[in-house]
C-alpha cells in the first residue's frame, strides 16, 4: 500500500499528526504496535489523572467536617479505584480510534520499522508487510527508565505502569525521583494511606522548577505526612526477603529504609532501538534521533517527533511537533515551536504549574528583574474553597515590561497557566495584563495580584 504520510506510533505526538495530516488532504496510516493513544493515554497522563482525582475525592470526605458535613465510615476501595482508572484509559482509547476513523486514517496493527526507500515492515501475527509512503514520521514515545542499580522486576521494583495497576496497596513505598511521575505517585499512595518516603538526588524536590515552589511543595508533602530526602540517592535495593531493603546514601552517610514496593521514576528513555534507524541511516546522538526545526531528519523523507527528541517530554509538546511537521509537508509555513513558552503541569496535591524562566535562570541570563508573588491565604476564592496553599509568582524584565516566567503551586492551578502562556506568545507586558480584569472571585485573579505585586500597585496583601 502507497500513502502520502506513515505515522510509526499513536500516542499524543502520532495520533494527532495523523489526524492534521488526513484534514490537509494527504493519504495517511498509522501504525500501533499496542493500545491507541499510547502510554500518555493508556499508562500515562490520563489514568493518572483518574487515579488523582479518586485520592482527591478521599481527602475531601475525609476533611468533610471542615465544610460542616458530617461523614461516617468512609474507606477507599483500592482496587476499584485502579479499576476506574484502567476504565477511563480504555474509554479514551476507543475515543481516539473514533477521531481517527472519522478522519480517515488507516489504521495498521503491528510493530513497525522503518526501511530505506521510504519503506515501514509491520510485523503482526509473525507476518510482516511492507508499506511506502512519501513522508514517514517516527513517534515512538518513551518509556521508563531503569537505572543499573536499580533494574525494575516488575512486581517489588517497578516502574509507573505497574505503579497503575497494583493489586492491592502497599503498606509501605519508597519512589526513587522527585520529578512530575514522582510526586504525582507520591500524592496518591500517601492519600490511599501508604507510607510514603520520596528520595531525590538533587537539593530540592520537583527540581526543574522555581525554587520557591519546590520548598512550598516540600512543606505541603511534610504536612502531608510524605518523607522527602534531598541530596540523597538508592545505591541498591535487597529484594531477597519479603519485602525491600533500600540502601540510600545520604549527606551524613548511608540510610536502610523496608519498604514493600520501589517505585522508579527518574525519567524515561526514547523508544529507538529496533525501529530500523541504523539501517536507514538516521542520526543519533545520546539516545535521541536528531531534527531540524521542521523534524526533518538527516535522511530525506524521514522524520521525528515527540519523546524520541531532546526536546520537552510532554504530551503537548509532541502534538504540537507533529503538527508542525505535516504542515510544513504540505506546504504551509508554520512557524517554529518557541521551547521557551511551553507549560508544565504537575498534578499533585498542591499542583504546580509553570512556564518561562525561573527567578534563578532571569537572574543567570542577566536580566534585571520585577518579581510579584500572591499567595492563596489573601484569595477569597481559595479560602471558601478551603484550598488556602500556595501562590501565584511572577517575573518580569524590568527594562521592557516583557513577562519572562509564570509559577504557580496550588488548588486547580494547572487550569490557570494558559493565560501566561497566550500572554507571552502575544509579548503582553505587566501592564496589560493589570488592566486586563480579571473576575472576581477566582483564583485566576492571583495572576493579576501577582503581576500587581511585581509593579508594586498590589491592593490584598
Amino acid at each position: 500500500m502507497n500513502y502520502d504520510v506513515i505515522v510509526l506510533g499513536s500516542g499524543p505526538g502520532g495520533y494527532v499528526t495523523a489526524i492534521r495530516a488526513s484534514q490537509l488532504g494527504l493519504k495517511v496510516a498509522v501504525i500501533e504496535k499496542e493500545h491507541l493513544g499510547g502510554i500518555c493515554l493508556n499508562w500515562g497522563c490520563i489514568p493518572t489523572k483518574a487515579l488523582l482525582k479518586s485520592a482527591q475525592v478521599f481527602e475531601y470526605i475525609n476533611h468533610a467536617e471542615d465544610y460542616g458535613i458530617s461523614v461516617k465510615d468512609v474507606n477507599a476501595d483500592f482496587p476499584s479505584i485502579i479499576k476506574r482508572s484502567r476504565d477511563v484509559a480504555d474509554g479514551m482509547s476507543s475515543g481516539i480510534a473514533y477521531l481517527l476513523k472519522k478522519n480517515k486514517v488507516e489504521v495498521i496493527n503491528g510493530f513497525g520499522k522503518v526501511k530505506p526507500g521510504n519503506k515501514v515492515s509491520v510485523t503482526a501475527d509473525g507476518k510482516s508487510t511492507d508499506y511506502t509512503a512519501k513522508h514517514i514520521i517516527i513517534a515512538t514515545g518513551a518509556r521508563s527508565r531503569e537505572l543499573p542499580n536499580l533494574p525494575q522486576d516488575g512486581k517489588k521494583v517497578i516502574g509507573y505502569r505497574e505503579a497503575l495497576s497494583l493489586p492491592t496497596a502497599p503498606k509501605k513505598m519508597v519512589i526513587v525521583g522527585s520529578g512530575a511521575i514522582g510526586v504525582e505517585f507520591a500524592y496518591f499512595y500517601n492519600a490511599m494511606g501508604v507510607e510514603v518516603t520520596v528520595v531525590e538526588f538533587l537539593p530540592n524536590i520537583v527540581p526543574v522548577e522555581d525554587i520557591d515552589v519546590s520548598k512550598q511543595l516540600q512543606r505541603s508533602f511534610k504536612k502531608s505526612g510524605i518523607k522527602v530526602m534531598t541530596n540523597s540517592s538508592v545505591e541498591k535495593v535487597d529484594t531477597t526477603g519479603a519485602g525491600c531493603k533500600v540502601l540510600i546514601k545520604t549527606k551524613t552517610g548511608e540510610e536502610t529504609i523496608e519498604c514493600d514496593v520501589v517505585l522508579s521514576a527518574v525519567g524515561i528513555a526514547s523508544n529507538i532501538e529496533n525501529i530500523g534507524l541504523e539501517e536507514v541511516g538516521i542520526k543519533t546522538d545520546k539516545g535521541k534521533i536528531l531534527v531540524d526545526d521542521y523534524y526533518n531528519t538527516n535522511v530525506n523523507g524521514y522524520y521525528a517527533i515527540g519523546d524520541v527528541l531532546s526536546t520537552q517530554a510532554l504530551a503537548h509538546v509532541a502534538s504540537a511537533e507533529g503538527i508542525t511537521c505535516v504542515e510544513k509537508i504540505a506546504g504551509q509555513n508554520p512557524e517554529p515551536i518557541d521551547y521557551g513558552n511551553i507549560p508544565g503541569c504537575t498534578y499533585a496535591s498542591p499542583e504546580i504549574a509553570s512556564v518561562g524562566m525561573t527567578e534563578a535562570a532571569a537572574k543567570q541570563a542577566g536580566y534585571e528583574i520585577k518579581v510579584g508573588k500572591f499567595p492563596f491565604t489573601a484569595s477569597g476564592k481559595a479560602s471558601a474553597a478551603g484550598h488556602k496553599d500556595g501562590f501565584v509568582k511572577v517575573i518580569f524584565d524590568a527594562k521592557y515590561g516583557e513577562w519572562l516566567g509564570c509559577h504557580m503551586i496550588g488548588y486547580n492551578v494547572t487550569e490557570l497557566i494558559a493565560e501566561a502562556v497566550v500572554a507571552r506568545k502575544l509579548e503582553t507586558t505587566g501592564h496589560e495584563v493589570l488592566k486586563a480584569i480579571h473576575p472576581h472571585p477566582t483564583m485566576s485573579e492571583a495572576i493579576m495580584e501577582a503581576v500587581a505585586d511585581a509593579y508594586d500597585e498590589v491592593i490584598h496583601i
